[in-house]
């Protein structure tokens, strides 16, 4: 592209973009780009990951969670630049070895806890965080833990129900909202 302001030939992309590399769900992978670039966009766009959902662009939603070095982080209001040389989990890499759902995947499933699935990939991925620090939350603590999390359909009380069964304990307990 020739820009006449500074009188030569002048390439945005070229001149803007920095290469990102970071390891996501177990493998290496890079991509170029801008310094504007959010962390969702570059696993969607350049890595073509989209279990990540944007519903809001404004972490208001966390459809978008994903784990950074181990820590929920909603995808959508962190830049690539800022993952760079971090481990990235995605929900795409939450199911076993051989392809079968995780525990948590399955323990959603089992008791319903999702409907349109749109929240899903966010629930799943903050379940895991909250498990990973609290391996068995009370029904409060997970109500709690999930405030970062909007779900549509108003489908919380069989998410509820799905973590504490991913938990191990009686997901039948909990009473009907």
């Amino acid at each position: 592209m020739f820009n006449s302001a500074i009188g030569k030939d002048f390439d945005y992309r070229e001149e803007f973009m920095t290469q990102v590399s970071m390891t996501v769900n177990g493998q290496a992978a890079s991509g170029d780009v801008e310094g504007r670039t959010l962390l969702s966009t570059f696993l969607r766009e350049t890595l073509g990951l989209t279990g990540a959902h944007v519903g809001c662009d404004t972490s208001q939603c966390g459809a978008c969670v994903v784990h950074v070095d181990g820590k929920a982080v909603k995808s959508c209001t962190m830049l690539a630049q800022e993952a760079a040389g971090a481990t990235v989990d995605t929900i795409e890499g939450q199911a076993n070895a051989d392809g079968s759902l995780n525990v948590i995947q399955q323990a959603f499933q089992d008791h319903h806890g999702l409907q349109c699935g749109f929240c899903t990939p966010g629930m799943v991925m903050s379940a895991a965080a909250l498990l990973k620090e609290n391996p068995k939350p009370t029904e409060a603590e997970v109500r709690h833990y999930l405030e970062g999390n909007l779900c549509r359909c108003t489908g919380y009380h069989n998410i509820v129900k799905a973590i504490m069964a991913a938990s191990g304990q009686d997901a039948e307990a909990i009473a009907a909202e």
